[in-house]
């Protein structure tokens, strides 16, 4: 945490806000910072933390000062946590929160999830080192002198130990992942068969298989399972979250609605999705506030509540105003048919 400076939150020149998250709390190594939970932004060139009720209170570090950053899976009682190894305190470092600490590391903290996709902006802006393209007016010295060097090669060192181990890890569950993968793709095959058949029976429609049947399938199709599933894990909390998952909806529930005449009861709805996300389950709220967005998202559903409170999601084609809307063009173009039926009945040449 002595890495930290104090700053106004604002970006600088040639800055650019990559990805911002609520409800992070910092850790200066393994102890809680005495700072309270924040909002954590990264930008092409810092990452910053500002308080979430004092907004003066706000800290900064360089991304160039990281050397190295790790996942920490979430446990009993624990949130996610992205661990960030530190160079040391540069010498003409500015005032900060921290005027000397113990620890060489950091931890974030994600009391609202949202960690995976800002581990996975980390990494590409790590990856690209996009502050290396504007001029550095003070550049940060890792340190001065024979002790400083023997610290700095001892860090690196450890570190590169415990890549060279994450690396072999990894290999070792690759390696039992693809012996999985291999009978599941076994397995896989026969049913890869069944659904050809099936489908070329719908196809054709050769009587060997009936609507019913086929409305059947299709449902079975979409109980298997959504390939990925919008969650708070991904996409963090509040309006983003459900604006992704609204566009999720969008797609999946299209099918659906259109076999059963254009409208299902929310409740029909909630169970159908959460057979499809499997162990992602989506709580009635999300649900609720999801659906809503529809209209404002342009989506070609939408979520009517009647008189009585109860809720349905429904096609737009089946809306109200549309359903007026084709009765009286239908009925336009009847009453032309009529009168040019008539016409020609009582033409005389």
């Amino acid at each position: 945490m002595d890495r930290f400076v104090w700053t106004n939150g604002l970006l600088e020149m040639n800055e650019t806000l990559v990805i911002q998250q609520r409800g992070v709390r910092l850790y200066d190594g393994d102890d809680k910072a005495k700072l309270d939970v924040g909002v954590v932004l990264l930008s092409t060139h810092r990452l910053l933390w500002r308080d979430q009720k004092n907004h003066e209170c706000c800290i900064c570090i360089p991304l160039s000062q990281v050397i190295f950053f790790e996942e920490q899976a979430a446990g009993i009682g624990k949130s996610a946590k992205i661990v960030i190894y530190l160079h040391p305190v540069p010498e003409n470092k500015e005032p900060g929160p921290y005027q000397q600490s113990k620890y060489s590391f950091i931890k974030l903290s994600f009391k609202e999830h949202g960690q995976i996709e800002f581990y996975r902006r980390l990494t590409e802006e790590m990856t690209q080192k996009r502050w290396e393209n504007t001029p550095v007016s003070q550049p940060i010295p890792t340190g001065v002198g024979p002790k400083a060097a023997r610290t700095r090669a001892v860090g690196i060192v450890g570190i590169e130990r415990k890549l060279e181990e994450k690396r072999k890890e990894t290999d070792k569950n690759i390696s039992e992942a693809f012996e999985d993968l291999s009978k599941l793709m076994e397995k896989a095959k026969e049913m890869v068969e069944v659904s050809k058949s099936i489908a070329n029976k719908i196809k054709d429609k050769q009587g060997d298989i009936t609507e019913d049947e086929t409305i059947r399938f299709k449902s079975y199709l979409l109980s298997m399972g959504i390939a990925n599933p919008v969650t708070r894990e991904t996409h963090g909390s509040g309006t983003q979250y459900h604006i992704q998952l609204a566009r999720q909806l969008g797609d999946i529930l299209q099918a659906p609605l259109e076999e059963r005449g254009g409208m299902m009861a929310l409740t029909e709805v909630y169970c159908l999705v959460n057979r499809a996300r499997g162990m992602e389950l989506l709580s009635p709220e999300d649900l609720v506030n999801a659906c809503k967005m529809f209209e404002s998202l342009k989506l070609p559903l939408r979520l009517r509540v009647f008189d009585s409170g109860v809720m349905v999601v429904q096609l737009q084609s089946h809306s109200e105003e549309e359903m007026i809307a084709s009765a009286l063009d239908n009925k336009w173009h009847e009453m032309n048919h009529l009168q040019s039926v008539y016409q020609i009945r009582n033409f005389h040449p």
